[in-house]
């Protein structure tokens, strides 16, 4: 038996060799497809895990813009309020203009609650006697004074003289009062958008350093865990601000300076437009809807630049961020050094990399995109409160339903008209809201806004290679590839916006993507 085995294997030597060489070629080339195979499947499961932790990484860095703007506002609040105090014109009018009872009753009130400008909206005979404003004697309504306002002012042998008098300063009261209501609310909404867009600007481009830290610690095998999300919690700050938690939290102070400076040449601003509009009107003019907001349109375009070129080039980054002689008295102001006294010694303009991310701020600032999403939630803030608050509250006119305006709702906006005195009792009331309220309707209008959020994710997601550079983070990589490929992957941030920048790319490009992608 053996000896015939023998025989077939000798006679056949030469179809098993061939045979086993086939199988044994087959399970290399098995084992090596399985091997690849593998090799992609984890590769894929990388990358997505990685870009699913960029994406919630960015997300949750945009509610932490929210809250950091709503813990910002109310500073740059209590600021305009102080300085526009309607209340306290409304509450002047309210006293020349009534008796003894009703100035008990205002200076009562006025302990609970701020007065009303409705409080100060005349009633159906003071109308008909003021609507004719100038009788054929030239004797002005306001000149017919009453027993009690005689008794009042002591003055009854000098009624005209005293009455003359009173008119032209409740006249003045009354002008104020319509600059400042309008002032003030337009002011806030325009204080609200611009610390939006600056707070979407710096924790953005603070995101991006963090972000690139993880990377390449990652990359180098300084931490073996996949990218983690942010911990901005008080008990891992050096994982939320990056390696350099000092240049950042100073970074962050430069805010303070629209809060407590720039807030002040934008109500100038604001109230030399409001000035030259509605200067020429007078507590007894009829107002429709429409007609208000084509003087809130005026305001606007006198204020941002009727024109793309003059949007551009509105000048809003001194209004957020000090000129260069000034920064340290801003991080001084701020009163981070007295929480590190170890630091005053140290200019604040000394540490390269916190020029770095003013610089890089600065050009963000000036850069036509932050025009263009800086025109659309304005927009959407002014919307907001013409649309939505003063023609349901003011004008009584039912809301918009759907995003065509009806041909009734059309002529009921051009045809009903009001008294001034309403709408800015409005808006009195929403200058309250606006920048104290919690949740803020408005903050939640412009933040809708899609454009918002495309450019937060070009500022984070661009000049990638650059940065890399600038700290010097790859000094102790042996190859930079890997993580320009895990940049390169995880570029697609929101909707596929991403720019990787580097020496060819830009903000201009990464906009021009972000905006072609969305559309």
């Amino acid at each position: 038996m053996f000896t015939s085995a023998r025989r077939w294997l000798r006679r056949n030597r030469t179809p098993i060799a061939i045979g086993a060489g086939v199988i044994g070629a087959g399970y290399v080339a098995t084992q090596y497809i399985l091997s690849r195979l593998n090799d992609a499947r984890e590769r894929m499961s990388s990358d997505r895990i990685a870009k699913e932790n960029l994406r919630r990484r960015f997300e949750q860095n945009q509610e932490d813009c929210t809250f950091t703007v709503l813990a910002l506002l109310p500073t740059a609040t209590t600021n305009i309020l102080e300085e526009l105090d309607t209340e306290k014109i409304t509450l002047e009018i309210q006293q020349m203009k009534g008796s003894v009872r009703s100035l008990k009753s205002s200076t009562a009130e006025s302990t609970a609650s701020p007065p009303s400008i409705a409080d100060t909206t005349l009633t159906e005979e003071d109308g008909k006697s003021m609507v004719s404003l100038q009788s054929d004697s030239g004797i002005h309504a306001s000149q017919i004074a009453t027993p009690s306002a005689q008794a009042a002012t002591g003055q009854g042998g000098q009624q005209d003289g005293g009455a003359q008098k009173s008119r032209k300063s409740k006249r003045q009261l009354w002008d104020d009062l319509t600059i400042s209501a309008v002032t003030r609310a337009f002011t806030l909404l325009y204080t609200l958008a611009l610390l939006t867009m600056l707070t979407r600007v710096q924790l953005n481009l603070l995101g991006r350093r963090s972000y690139l830290s993880s990377v390449v610690a990652l990359a180098t095998g300084a931490q073996s865990a996949t990218i983690s999300l942010e911990n901005n919690d008080d008990d891992n700050t050096e994982q939320a601000y990056g390696s350099d938690f000092d240049t950042n939290r100073k970074y962050l102070t430069f805010s303070w300076w629209l809060l407590n400076r720039g807030w002040v040449d934008l109500t100038k601003r604001v109230e030399s437009a409001v000035r030259t509009v509605f200067g020429s009107l007078s507590p007894r003019d009829l107002v429709s809807f429409d007609r208000f907001a084509e003087l809130t349109m005026e305001v606007r375009k006198l204020v941002e630049g009727a024109t793309p070129e003059e949007r551009r080039s509105a000048g809003w980054l001194k209004l957020l961020l000090p000129p260069r002689d000034q920064e340290d008295a801003v991080v001084k102001e701020s009163g981070i050094l007295e929480q590190n006294p170890t630091q005053e010694t140290v200019p604040a303009g000394s540490s390269a990399s916190l020029r770095r991310l003013l610089d890089e701020t600065a050009d963000l600032i000036e850069s036509p995109a932050f025009a263009h999403v800086l025109t659309l939630i304005l927009d959407a803030g002014f919307s907001a409160l013409v649309d939505k608050k003063l023609s349901t509250e003011a004008f009584e006119i039912p809301p918009q339903i759907g995003p065509l305006i009806t041909p009734d709702l059309k002529a009921e906006r051009s045809s009903k008209v009001i008294l001034l005195p309403k709408i800015l009792s409005v808006l009195t009331r929403q200058a309250h809201v606006i920048g104290n309220g919690m949740p803020n309707e408005y903050l939640q209008e412009m933040e809708s806004v899609r454009d918002l959020e495309a450019f937060a994710a070009v500022v984070y997601s661009s000049n990638w290679e650059n940065e890399v550079r600038a700290e010097a983070l790859m000094d102790d990589a042996v190859q930079v590839s890997p993580v320009n490929e895990d940049v390169q992957e995880s570029g697609v941030l929101v909707g596929g916006v991403g720019d990787v920048g580097g020496e060819g790319g830009g903000l201009e490009s990464a906009w021009e993507r972000a905006v072609g992608q969305k559309s």
